[in-house]
């Protein structure tokens, strides 16, 4: 048993190293094409356009200050969106999974805001956010925020329904057999086999945070966020600078998914 069990851990490793390993080094090779301009001669560029990583990563070091706080401003927004998202969504799944009759209904009506696209709704609610305050700071970010939570409450309502209701065969009934109420049937079987499906839809979610938090500080009424500064920068035609904001944005994306991951892996251990 020992045995077998060593050689499935050993695979899991190896499959768990592949898994980041290739992307690394596909990555690695990209940098160093586009580095070496051959990019560049591939798909028609030049280095005004598409400047070269070095130069990228020049403007980084050079501008520190300024990029700081264009990401706290943005990472903000994200991460606010996000918990206001998923808490939403978790709400409506309990909600959807206590009236189960009209719930699945609902959740369907939920899922057709996902096909709102954000540039749509990002200016609706800048309009409707103007009397919120006098601050066009606060106004700005309360904006972003709500863009951002409607597209993190749909995958969490979804996600969590299913972890409510799809429980493991017999579960339920033993419990009943044991004439557990309602209540204790949900805090103690519902809720536990729902932290899978919430983990699953916070791999939805995280990225489409970050997403949703560029696309909607372009709209914004307050000038600030890594998203808006790449906008500014593209229409100046300050193409390096954007191209810094833009990789600033990709590490802000991987940084919370590898935060999430690390998480997962700690409540879920053994879960999965």
């Amino acid at each position: 048993m020992s045995k077998t069990t060593n050689k499935r851990n050993g695979k899991f490793r190896t499959k768990s190293i592949s898994t980041i390993l290739y992307p690394v080094l596909f990555g690695v090779i990209i940098v160093v094409l586009w580095q070496t301009q051959i990019l560049h001669k591939i798909i028609g560029a030049d280095t005004f356009t598409l400047p070269l990583p070095g130069r990228i990563l020049g403007i980084i070091q050079d501008n520190v200050p300024g990029i700081a706080k264009n990401v706290v401003a943005t990472v903000i927004v994200a991460v606010g969106g996000l918990i206001l998202g998923s808490l939403l969504g978790y709400l409506l799944a309990i909600v959807a999974t206590i009236f189960p009759k009209w719930g699945s209904g609902g959740l369907t009506i939920v899922s057709a805001f996902n096909a709102i696209p954000i540039i749509a709704i990002a200016p609706i609610l800048n309009n409707l956010t103007k009397d919120f305050s006098k601050d066009p700071n606060i106004r700005s970010m309360l904006a972003k925020m709500l863009v951002v939570m409607l597209t993190c409450t749909v995958s969490m309502s979804i996600n969590a329904f299913r972890g409510f209701n799809e429980l493991k065969p017999f579960s339920e009934d033993l419990m009943k057999s044991y004439a557990a109420s309602k209540v204790t049937v949900f805090m103690k079987l519902r809720i536990p086999n729902s932290l899978p499906y919430v983990f699953t839809a916070l791999r939805v979610s995280v990225p489409a945070s970050v997403i949703s938090a560029l696309v909607s500080e372009y709209f914004a009424e307050y000038i600030i966020g890594v998203g808006r500064q790449i906008r500014e920068n593209i229409v100046l035609a300050q193409y390096a600078t954007a191209w810094a904001y833009i990789l600033v944005a990709c590490f802000i994306g991987i940084i919370m998914y590898v935060i999430l991951l690390i998480t997962e892996g700690i409540l879920l251990k053994g879960r999965r």
